[in-house]
Order: C-alpha cells, then structure tokens, then sequence
C-alpha cells in the first residue's frame, strides 16, 4: 500500500521543522560548552632588583594592579630568581629597578643580558609580542628614573616586545630621599596603576590572538 500524497506532504513538513530545530540546538549546546570552558588565566611576571627595600614595595603596588584584573595570575621574583620558564611563559613582563648611577642597577642589566646569554631569546625573539613595563625608584627628582624606565623598555622594544605606560609617562616611579622619604601613597597608587593598565592590555591581547 503506498503512502498517500498527504501523509507524504506532512512528513515533509514535520521534517522541515525537525531538522533546522535539531541544527539550532546542536549550535547552543556547542556555543553553551565553548562558554563554560575557562578561558586560561594571563600570566604577568613582575621582577625587581631592591637593596633598600624601596623598590620591592613598589613591585608589590604592581602586584595588586595586576590582581583588580580579572583573568589575570602573577608571579613576583627578585631577577636574579627568574628561571627561563618565568620568563617565557608569561604574557606580561614588568620590571623595576633602582637608580643608580642614573641608570638601571647592575643586577638588573645582568638579568635583561642574560634573555640572550642563559635563555637564549635570539635568533628566534622569544619574548616577541609580549606586553613589557618599567618602573624605577630613585633618591632626587632627577636621578635618572626616567632613563632608567627608557633603557628598560628600549631593550623590551629590541626584543619585539609591546611595551606600555602607566603611572607615569614612561611607567610609575618614585622619589625615595630629602623631602619625599621612602615610598608614599601616591607612589603606590601610581605603581598600582601600571599593574592594572599591564593586565588590561595583556588580557585584551589574548582575546584577540583567541579569535
């Protein structure tokens, strides 16, 4: 017995229904699971050199900027502490010195020397496209924290890094002796600015590298 032109006709409809039902579920229930995946944290290395103990503080105000950013983890190290791993693992690096000399101290020149000589970032630029920040502490108003910051981000910017400010022009600093001792609120507030602005760009970078 063969179907009659009306049943034929409803199934034709009912399956005209069915199906682009069926497809509209399956992409929520795709786009439902993709939603629920936790979207991995970005890592922001902050690394200092501190003898006085001025600049460590400092380091820990870029700490807590980093940490009002959601989706964000830190990990805070003195340089001579960082291994390759830190370093190459990390979407972010910020890194902090004291003036001395009106430039960058010894230790931290060492530490951004040996990305080449003991991780070997060249020829392959291994730190290319990561987001790169300074800070400095220095004892006057014009000892040098400005060059400081610019030599830090000029070796970033050599690595093909991304580099931004915050706090400051050139990144948040702060004047440690005569009429401003030790570190103030406002240089806190400054150096937790730049964490903040790190972990904003470095978070919106990973959106976009994920579309």
């Amino acid at each position: 017995m063969f179907p009659s032109p009306t049943h034929i006709s409803h199934s034709r409809f009912i399956g005209s229904l069915f199906f682009p039902a069926l497809l509209l579920a399956l992409v929520a229930w795709s786009t439902e699971t993709s939603a629920d995946e936790p979207a991995p944290l970005v890592k922001v290395l902050v690394t200092y050199h501190s003898l006085s103990g001025n600049t460590e503080r400092m380091a820990e105000a870029v700490v807590d900027g980093v940490k009002s950013v959601s989706g964000t983890q830190t990990l805070l190290k003195r340089v001579g502490k960082v291994t390759a791993d830190d370093l190459f693992s990390a979407d972010a690096v910020v890194v902090g010195s004291p003036v001395y000399w009106s430039n960058m101290s010894g230790e931290v020149k060492t530490f951004i020397d040996n990305w080449q000589f003991k991780f070997g970032v060249f020829p392959e630029f291994k730190m290319k496209n990561k987001i790169g920040a300074a800070f400095a502490t220095g004892g006057q108003m014009s000892s040098g924290k400005e060059v400081t910051m610019l030599t830090i981000l000029a070796a970033m910017l050599g690595n093909q890094m991304i580099v931004v400010s915050g706090g400051g022009a050139f990144g948040a600093s702060a004047t440690t002796e005569g009429d401003s001792p030790g570190i103030d609120n406002k240089e806190l507030a400054d150096a937790k600015e730049l964490g903040r602005r790190v972990a904003e760009v470095a978070v919106t970078m990973r959106r976009g590298s994920s579309h």
